[in-house]
């Protein structure tokens, strides 16, 4: 129990340190996802994200946990069900989604399976000896015997999309070396993280600020800056002469300034301090 208990809290503490650590979280479910193409999504996002898998008892449990002191972390609960899992990243969030989609791997049928598309059988020599024949037509597989051995005759829909593939469907497949399905980990949900909020303001307001330079859009704070792309040169003239005038009062405050500063290096240096103690 201990154990359990140790664990629990581990991956409780890990959760709640990446929510804080990371802006962005990729909600993915891992339905037909096999541990090695998790292992690959791994590998490509190393250095731009971290992929947490977990039950989802306990990540409920966790998230429920935080929610006192972060309110918008129960806007999470409700993606998690079924086979999920998170991805916590910095990086532009269209490469990482391009990334997590792009893992996708060929998969043989089996049986109880659903369909996520329709399952089509070509037309052609199978290789297979006659002995099999009575296999493909309890299936409906029109056939012929040519050269010996088992011929489709036309392309036919095995299984249709959002049904269940029975055992003979499967069979067939296999044997077939026919692997119908692809699987990746789809988008359940984007969610925005705290730290993220002024990331996305700041990006919101280049946005604007874009849009308001290349139109007739304006507002108060937006005037100056027009002004200041469209006249540089109005504003370069009026910097150095600024300065100049300056910069000859100004001499002797620095320098007394700066040594004050070693006065005050000194005093520090003879109570033994140092920088990071």
């Amino acid at each position: 129990m201990g154990g359990k208990r140790e664990s629990k809290t581990a991956y409780f503490d890990k959760l709640e340190t990446l929510l804080k650590e990371y802006k962005s979280i990729f909600i993915v479910t891992v339905d037909n996802v096999s541990s090695q193409q998790m292992h690959e999504i791994r590998q490509s996002l190393r250095g731009e994200g971290v992929v947490l898998m977990g039950k989802n008892t306990m990540v409920r449990r966790a998230l429920k946990g935080f929610i006192a002191d972060s309110p918008e972390y129960e806007r999470l609960l409700p993606h998690v069900k079924g086979n999920v899992g998170f991805v916590f990243t910095n990086a532009d969030l269209k490469e990482t989604r391009d990334k997590i989609l792009s893992n996708r791997v060929a998969a043989p049928a089996r049986a109880g399976a659903v369909a996520p598309g329709d399952v089509f059988v070509p037309a052609g020599n199978t290789g297979m000896e006659p002995g099999k024949t009575s296999f493909f037509q309890a299936l409906g597989v029109p056939t012929k015997i040519a050269r010996g051995t088992i011929e489709i005759t036309a392309d036919l829909k095995l299984i249709e999309a959002g049904n269940k593939v029975g055992a003979s469907e499967a069979t067939l497949l296999n044997l077939l070396n026919i692997s119908p399905f692809t699987y990746a980990s789809p988008l359940a949900a984007n969610f925005p993280t705290l730290p993220s909020v002024m990331h996305s303001v700041v990006n919101s307001y280049k946005k604007v600020l874009s849009v308001a330079i290349e139109t007739d859009y304006e507002w108060e704070e937006i005037t100056e800056l027009k002004d200041r792309i469209a006249n540089p040169d109005k504003y370069a003239s009026a910097g150095p002469a600024a300065g100049a005038a300056t910069s000859g009062g100004d001499a002797p405050a620095a320098k007394a300034e700066e040594k004050e500063e070693e006065k005050e290096e000194s005093e520090d240096e003879d109570m033994g301090f140092g920088l990071f103690d």
